[in-house]
C-alpha cells in the first residue's frame, strides 16, 4: 500500500476526523467563551468611583465574583499609563477554531468530496471543481466582508443599518447558492465555514494588530491612536453575533428534517437568524435593557419554523396499498446497507456512520422514523452514493408510515 493510499485509508481518516473535531470543539468552546464574556464585560462596565483611576485614563470598571473569590476588572479608554509585565493575550483560540475547522473540511469533505460534498442530482461536479468552489467561497467571504466593512464602518447608525442589511442578503444569497452546488448537509456547513472565515480574519486581520498598534506606541514612548482599537471593537461585536449562528450549521447535520427541508436555504437563514436575535436580546440585558419582547418573538418563529417545514405524511406516506416488509428489505439491501453494514462495502468508510447498523429486519424496524425522515428529506444516501431513486424512496417512507412491521 503506498503512503498516499494508506493515508487517505478509511480508517486513519476516521481517526483524523476524531481528533481534529475534537480540538475544534475543544478551541471553539474556548473562542466562544471569550467572546461572550468580554461583550458580557464591555456592557457592564460602570463609571470609574476612583479619582486616580480616572487620572490614568479608566474608562469602566466593574466587579465580579466567580470560582469564590472576586475580581476587580478595569478598562482604559485607549491604554494604560504604563505597559505591564505581563498581558494575557486571547487570539489562538479563534486561529485554531478556523486550522481545525479547515482541517476537518479537508479530511471529511474535500478528502472524500463525492460522498460528503457533491451531489450530482443538485450539480454534476467533480471533485476537483466541488473542493475548489468551496475553498474559493471562503476567501470571496472575507474581502467582500471586509471590504464592506471598510466603505460602511464609521458612517453612523445608517452605515451601520446598510452593512447589516447586506450582510444579512449575502449570506442569504451564499445560503440559496451552496444549495444549488453542494449536499443540503455540506451547504449548511459551507456557509457555516465562511462566516467562520469572516471571524478569524477580523481577528488575524484587525483585531491583533490594533492590540499591536497599542503595544508599539506604548513602547515607543506616544501616544497610541484609538482609531483602530475602535475598528477592533466593532469587529468583535461583530463576531459576537455571528457565533452561533455558525455553531448551529456545525450543529446542523445531524438534523436531516432542516438541511432535508424543501427550500431549505430559507430554514438556514430562519434559524441563523434566531441564534443571533438570541445574542440581541442577551447583550440588551448586559447593558441593562431586558426585553422580553425578543424571546417571545423568537418562541413564536420556532413553532412557526417547525409547523412550516413537517413532513406531510399525508402526502408522502401510507397510501391505501399495503407496502410488504420484502419489498422494502432489498431496497435498504442495495441503498442504505452498503454503508449502514458492520463492515461496509461502500468505498469511503470504514465504520457504519453514526454507528447505524441495517443488516437485519430488527435493524431496520428500529430504526425506521430515522429512515423515513432522511430518506424522505433525500438526505440520504449521502450523495445518493448508491443511487436511491424517487420510487424507492416513496415505497421506503410508505413502508414506515404503514407501522414499518417486517412481517411477510
Amino acid at each position: 500500500m503506498s503512503a498516499v493510499s494508506a493515508f487517505l485509508d478509511p480508517y486513519w481518516t476516521d481517526w483524523l476526523n476524531l481528533l481534529i473535531r475534537w480540538l475544534h470543539v475543544i478551541a471553539a468552546i474556548a473562542w466562544i467563551g471569550a467572546s461572550f464574556y468580554f461583550v458580557l464585560l464591555d456592557q457592564s462596565l460602570e463609571e470609574p468611583k476612583r479619582a486616580d483611576d480616572v487620572r490614568d485614563g479608566v474608562g469602566g470598571e466593574l466587579w465580579e465574583i466567580h470560582g469564590g473569590g472576586f475580581y476587580h476588572v478595569k478598562k482604559y479608554k485607549v491604554a494604560p499609563p504604563a505597559l505591564p509585565e505581563h498581558i494575557a493575550w486571547f487570539k489562538w483560540e479563534a486561529y485554531t477554531t478556523w486550522l481545525s475547522g479547515f482541517a476537518l473540511m479537508v479530511v471529511l469533505y474535500y478528502f472524500n468530496a463525492n460522498a460528503y460534498l457533491i451531489d450530482r442530482s443538485v450539480a454534476d461536479l467533480s471533485s476537483w471543481e466541488a473542493v475548489a468552489i468551496s475553498a474559493g467561497l471562503l476567501v470571496v467571504a472575507w474581502v467582500t466582508y471586509d471590504v464592506l466593512c471598510r466603505l460602511l464602518v464609521g458612517r453612523g447608525r445608517n452605515g451601520a443599518i446598510a452593512l447589516w442589511v447586506l450582510i444579512l442578503l449575502l449570506t442569504t444569497l451564499a445560503a440559496w447558492g451552496c444549495g444549488q452546488l453542494f449536499q443540503p448537509r455540506a451547504a449548511f456547513l459551507q456557509v457555516g465555514a465562511m462566516i467562520g472565515t469572516i471571524m478569524a480574519g477580523n481577528v488575524f486581520f484587525n483585531i491583533i494588530p490594533a492590540h499591536w498598534e497599542l503595544i508599539n506606541a506604548k513602547k515607543a514612548g506616544r501616544d497610541p491612536d484609538p482609531t483602530p482599537g475602535i475598528v477592533a471593537k466593532q469587529r468583535s461585536v461583530h463576531n459576537n453575533y455571528f457565533t452561533l449562528p455558525v455553531l448551529f450549521t456545525m450543529l446542523a447535520g445531524h438534523f436531516a428534517f432542516a438541511y432535508g427541508a424543501g427550500q431549505a436555504w430559507l430554514v438556514l437563514i430562519a434559524i441563523m437568524l434566531l441564534g443571533a436575535l438570541s445574542r440581541v436580546f442577551y447583550n440588551l440585558r448586559h447593558q441593562g435593557r431586558t426585553v422580553w419582547a425578543l424571546p417571545v418573538l423568537g418562541v413564536i418563529a420556532v413553532v412557526l419554523l417547525a409547523w412550516a417545514i413537517k413532513p406531510d405524511d399525508g402526502a408522502s406516506g401510507g397510501g391505501t396499498t399495503s407496502v410488504a416488509f420484502s419489498r422494502v428489505a432489498p431496497v435498504v439491501a442495495a441503498r442504505c446497507a452498503p454503508c449502514h453494514a458492520q463492515s461496509p462495502s461502500q468505498p469511503g468508510f470504514s465504520s457504519p456512520p453514526a454507528g447505524i447498523v441495517l443488516e437485519t429486519p430488527g435493524q431496520i424496524a428500529a430504526h425506521a422514523d430515522e429512515i423515513k425522515s432522511v430518506v424522505a428529506a433525500k438526505a440520504m444516501p449521502l450523495g445518493n452514493l448508491t443511487g436511491m431513486t424517487s420510487e424507492e424512496r416513496a415505497l421506503v417512507v410508505a413502508w414506515v408510515t404503514q407501522g414499518a412491521s417486517t412481517g411477510k
